[in-house]
């Protein structure tokens, strides 16, 4: 059974496999950003601090197209899901984190959300092939550099870890709370 801290996160195992490892820091990266983004309204949701434009709901719709893009398209080697498939990137490279100011927070979580369950079935899926499911090389559909789902996941405790840092000073500008 997954210990959980005072805010619902689950504990990262202290005693486990790599990969229960990794997926462990990445659920409770996860859960951290769940957490400073609970609760808050739509509005909370789209307050930045200048000088910087960043928002909690930027950060939702951020990490969403993250989850998608490393573990959809690279992982798995599908094509990139809708919204980000009709986006035109050249127009806005930053669209995920600008459009997010149109949407509802509950449509900014419930994408997040259905993003992060795809990584989790993709990271499953990739895992019960073997022993070597780590280490195995994974590309984008384009042929670009190929990653082993030790390095995505990883680089997604790092993604997390680094944006929780700004969600955390968001947070406390919103409404005072505060992190650890």
């Amino acid at each position: 059974m997954t210990d959980l801290d005072d805010h619902g996160r689950p504990e990262p195992p202290l005693d486990a496999t790599e990969a229960d490892t990794l997926l462990g820091f990445l659920d409770f990266h996860r859960a951290t950003l769940e957490w400073k983004t609970r609760g808050l309204t739509d509005d909370q949701l789209r307050t930045t601090l200048p000088p910087s434009t960043m928002s909690l709901g930027g950060l939702l719709k951020h990490l969403a197209l993250v989850e998608d893009h490393w573990f959809t398209e690279v992982a798995r080697g599908a094509p990139e899901p809708e919204p980000w498939a009709s986006v035109d990137w050249t127009a806005d490279r930053d669209w995920d984190w600008h459009s997010a100011a149109q949407d509802p927070g509950d449509a900014l979580r419930a994408l997040w959300a259905a993003s992060v369950a795809r990584s989790r079935a993709v990271t499953d899926r990739l895992l019960a092939e073997g022993p070597d499911a780590l280490g195995s090389l994974h590309a984008p559909p384009d042929g670009r550099t190929q990653f082993s789902l030790r390095w995505i996941l990883t680089h997604m405790v790092e993604e997390y870890a680094r944006h929780n840092g700004h969600a955390d000073l968001l947070r406390e500008s919103i409404d005072r709370s505060v992190g650890e």
